[in-house]
């Protein structure tokens, strides 16, 4: 916890007033902006003063002298290269993972200490030899054959690993089954590494929360500069990735947790179609807008696992009507002539109080234009957000609905949302030292799925933003959708909890259930900023390929340089 007098320490102060004047404070909105009760707390930048402030550029910059960039013989590896170095014989599987636990164990739990990884699967270099012995009697399960992937602690895994979004109230929570998804990654051969931290509950316990804590896995941090968070509630896994602590993660979604925490690591998010994969084993919090899906540092490995854990599962209804809509290998085909005719809609009305952010955007839209896009002015982002009181009712309703569905039969040492609330409050010295859990309390007022205020929000709210979208794609006849993610990542806080602006555009796709994938457009003062695009239920295909030709054409992603501390 960061206590300030301005009295006290002038140059503190002026340092505040510097981070927040560039926007280092203000920069990315917290999982679902709109679960804070009344307006957002923060302080104006006019009425901050600058006097005392010293103006010296070079004193002013980060300091990257006190942790400098840690070489890694894996740093940006894909699945190709991996799958290369397997096929000949560089590199084992094991050895593989070996040096991604090495590296875990050098910069994870040590070293910048990101604090990403919650838990080591004990069984990770035992399933890595396993793939290796298959490998050499010539059985190649898929891409992700060998593979190490890290997932977040919201997933069950049949294994020695427990499954708890980050709670202590949950600690002892081995699962008796996999996850459908997991079923599927241990089908393509991916090797389980281990579970990432995230923001507990999946940022659904507080109004007040500071995105990527739990109190399980503690706070995880930022790979670009360690005193800021690296956005929630799907933080370890952007972090892990980022950082190279695996090649490829898989995170959760209700509104902007996949896509919030690709944008502000530097990497790429897709969150799918609600539906294309399956929510069964994963604790929940909304039926309506739930995903899981891949995290990775380039959009060709994003597509590659987003295929392969794609399918029906009859536990999960939903997943249904992705029958005839699902692709086996999204990565297939891409090539750099993904713009070539698109038509993408921007809604420019929505433009940032922060000047840097808009020449992002236009930079990213000049790219859009020479790659032979065709960018559409569109206003519709006004319409989505006056649905956001809908959304919160949903997500409540069913939260609570949810949760005490899967706590029913989890080994969860409490069985119902109550008994949460009830050890929460019981322990509150170690399960609520900073922000409470007034989203929680919240949940559990709730009547009911049955109940008007429920039924009629799904109405006015889900549905209503549906139409829009559709209405907005079919009237300018586009392809998709894009604009800013969010702005840059915030300084971690436990007091006051998030600090966000309106630069984001998670809600609309997320409302919807929509596809929606972010990949890196450029930095803002050392922190990265992501471009998303998103698009028409199950049009996935589509938005990758557009997305795929735009990282080619731009190559904006920077690797982390692990900075301690603030400007000076």
């Amino acid at each position: 916890m960061w206590l300030f007098d301005p009295k006290q320490n002038s140059k503190s102060y002026c340092i505040i007033s510097i981070a927040i004047t560039i926007g280092l404070y203000i920069g990315r909105m917290k999982r679902r902006y709109f679960l804070k009760s009344g307006a957002a707390t923060g302080i104006g930048i006019a009425a901050l003063p600058l006097a005392a402030c010293n103006t010296n550029t070079t004193a002013n910059q980060p300091d990257t002298t006190l942790l400098p960039a840690i070489d890694f013989e894996l740093q940006n590896a894909t699945i190709a290269s991996l799958q290369q170095q397997m096929e000949t014989g560089q590199r084992s599987s094991k050895a593989i993972t070996q040096l991604y636990l090495d590296r875990i164990a050098a910069i994870d739990k040590a070293g910048p200490t990101l604090n990403s990884v919650i838990e080591l699967n004990p069984d990770a270099l035992t399933i890595a030899d396993a793939m290796d012995a298959e490998r050499k009697a010539g059985k190649i399960r898929s891409a992700l054959h060998g593979i190490p992937v890290l997932i977040k602690d919201n997933i069950d895994t049949a294994d020695k690993m427990q499954t708890t979004a980050g709670a202590l109230a949950l600690q002892g929570n081995r699962a008796a089954k996999d996850a459908f998804i997991i079923t599927k990654l241990r089908e393509a051969g991916a090797v389980l590494l281990g579970k990432t931290n995230l923001s507990e509950w999946a940022n659904f316990r507080s109004t007040a929360s500071c995105s990527g804590w739990s109190s399980r896995g503690g706070q995880t941090k930022s790979p670009y500069i360690l005193t800021h968070n690296p956005c929630g509630s799907s933080a370890g896994s952007g972090t892990a990735v980022s950082a190279d602590l695996c090649t490829l993660a898989i995170g959760t979604e209700t509104d902007g947790s996949i896509t919030c925490p690709a944008s502000v690591n530097g990497i790429v998010g897709i969150k799918p179609t609600v539906g294309l994969w399956s929510r069964s084993g994963i604790i929940p919090i909304s039926a309506t807008q739930d995903t899981a899906g891949p995290m990775a540092r380039t959009v060709k490995d994003a597509a590659t696992m987003l295929g392969l854990l794609a399918g029906i599962d009859e536990t999960d209804a939903v997943t249904k009507n992705s029958s005839g809509k699902a692709i086996a290998n999204y990565a297939d085909g891409l090539t750099t002539n993904g713009l070539q005719g698109r038509r993408i809609g921007v809604d420019l009305q929505k433009r940032s109080k922060f000047f840097q952010f808009n020449s992002l955007l236009d930079k990213a839209i000049e790219v859009l234009k020479a790659q032979g896009a065709t960018v559409v002015e569109i206003d519709y982002v006004a319409d989505i957000n006056k649905l956001g009181g809908h959304e919160l009712t949903i997500l409540q309703h069913e939260f609570k609905d949810g949760v005490n569905k899967y706590l029913a039969t989890a080994n969860a040492p409490v069985k119902t949302l109550a008994e949460v609330i009830a050890w929460n409050k019981a322990n509150e010295a170690s399960a609520m030292p900073y922000f409470k859990q007034e989203q929680l309390e919240n949940c559990e007022k709730t009547t009911g799925l049955d109940h008007t205020f429920y039924t009629t929000s799904i109405a006015e709210g889900r549905d209503a933003s549906r139409k829009i979208i559709d209405d907005v794609i079919a009237k300018n006849q586009l392809d998709g959708i894009c604009g800013i993610t969010m702005g840059p990542a915030c300084a971690i806080d436990m007091l006051y909890g998030d600090k966000y602006s309106d630069d984001f555009l998670t809600q609309p796709a997320a409302m919807s259930g929509y596809p929606h994938i972010s990949v890196p457009m450029g930095m803002v003062f050392a922190l990265p900023v992501g471009l998303s695009i998103f698009g028409a239920a199950w049009s996935e295909q589509k938005l990758i390929q557009m997305a795929y030709a735009y990282e080619q054409a731009t190559q904006h992603r920077q690797a982390p340089n692990f900075i301690d501390g603030m400007p000076a």
